[in-house]
């Protein structure tokens, strides 16, 4: 059974702000110069230090989702520069043309601290995870993954969420070693 929703972190005004950012670095589109965010006035939890990802999805179809599992820079900038990113930068999606903008659907995942989730065994990890509460990072050699708690809705079984987690890392789907490593995050999700 999942976890009871956390208390959000975020206020209205708050997640209102990281919207209107986010919808701005998109709208501004990938050939007008970045500016970055004038930090100057803003919130202490959109100011400080945090790690997000922006999705886009058109027409119930995903379109493009970039992210930060680091919070290496101001929250606000970070969901700005996810936010173009998605828009323009993923690999897997031409670039979002001006008249697909008003198509678009927006969710911004806020990232909470990431917690090691140790497991012996790929059973263990399965029976350890909370689908539709756990964000997972999957760590072996050189490679990382995650996907974020909203990939459940697509993969609920555990063990096929661990596998398909695995295959966007580049691993065999079987795969198991000593040295595979997880860490499991929750996110606040503002859309």
């Amino acid at each position: 059974m999942p976890s009871p929703e956390p208390s959000p972190r975020f206020d209205a005004a708050q997640r209102e702000r990281l919207l209107a950012l986010a919808w701005q670095a998109i709208r501004l589109g990938r050939e007008a110069p970045w500016l970055g965010v004038d930090l100057e006035g803003l919130p202490a939890a959109l100011s400080a230090p945090g790690a997000s990802f922006v999705s886009l999805h058109r027409r119930g179809a995903l379109r493009g989702c970039m992210g930060s599992l680091e919070a290496r820079r101001p929250l606000a900038e970070d969901v700005a520069g996810n936010a173009r990113a998605a828009a323009f930068l993923d690999p897997r999606f031409p670039p979002v043309a001006p008249e697909e903008i008003a198509e678009l659907e927006l969710e911004i995942s806020v990232l909470g601290p990431a917690r090691p989730l140790p497991a012996a065994s790929e059973a263990e990890l399965v029976a350890a995870l909370r689908p539709g509460v756990d964000g997972l990072v999957l760590r072996e050699g050189g490679r990382r993954a995650t996907y974020l708690p909203s990939v459940w809705t697509q993969l609920p079984d555990p063990a096929e969420f661990v596998r398909q987690l695995k295959r966007k890392a580049g691993l065999p789907p079987d795969h198991w070693s000593p040295t595979l490593g997880f860490d499991r995050y929750e996110v606040e999700s503002i859309s």
